[in-house]
């Protein structure tokens, strides 16, 4: 866990803070620990009944809405680290997609971006014609149950719904691999990934 802290919290974080900052944005490296930020719990998995311990891996339990408020108000752009902690000081590695969704909803954002290696979401991941550019909460709930989402779409798909049902208007999923993948998505009709809505999509 200090190993974790020590690349996300320093190195990776402080490196994106300062990469913000030469274009002249006031970045603000934090961990979620720092101003209890991020208050965690820690997280099991459930397997046929039986509970398994998975060491130093949280989930949130709340966010600190004034501080990002203050902040955000003072003109500062916090980059937050997926780190955590319980009342009791103990320290938890959060899953990153889960803490921006907690973020996202506690600002009641208009926008969540999630960053990943593939389009988006697929139908059938190994048909390309089945990508999926903008489905409602519903279907995805429809589409987890049925097992059509699968793999590692699972828990970026449960995050996208959670973010919303807490007050995100809309969570896209984007291809970070392909340059200006973040104006594509924003400033184009169609966008290059999925996006998934709180509303029923007409249609």
């Amino acid at each position: 866990m200090e190993i974790v802290e020590m690349v996300l919290s320093g190195k990776v974080n402080k490196d994106i803070a300062g990469e913000l900052s030469k274009h002249g944005i006031q970045a603000l490296g934090l961990s979620g620990k720092d101003g209890n930020l991020i208050v965690a719990r820690k997280k099991y998995l459930y397997q046929e009944g039986e509970k398994i311990d998975i060491g130093h891996v949280g989930e949130v339990v709340s966010v600190n809405e004034k501080l990002l408020c203050d902040l955000l108000e003072k003109g500062y752009l916090p980059v937050i680290s997926p780190v955590g902690c319980d009342p009791e000081g103990q320290s938890y590695n959060i899953n990153a997609d889960y803490v921006a969704a907690s973020v996202s909803a506690v600002l009641k954002a208009e926008k969540l971006i999630l960053l990943s290696d593939v389009r988006g979401l697929y139908k059938d991941i190994q048909d390309p014609a089945s990508f999926i550019s903008v489905i409602d909460v519903q279907t995805a709930k429809e589409y987890l149950r049925s097992g059509i989402i699968q793999g590692g779409m699972i828990p970026k798909m449960e995050c996208c719904i959670e973010a919303i049902q807490k007050g995100t208007k809309n969570v896209h999923l984007i291809d970070g691999r392909n340059p200006h993948s973040l104006l594509l998505e924003i400033f184009t009709d169609k966008g290059i990934g999925t996006m998934v809505k709180g509303d029923e999509v007409d249609g």
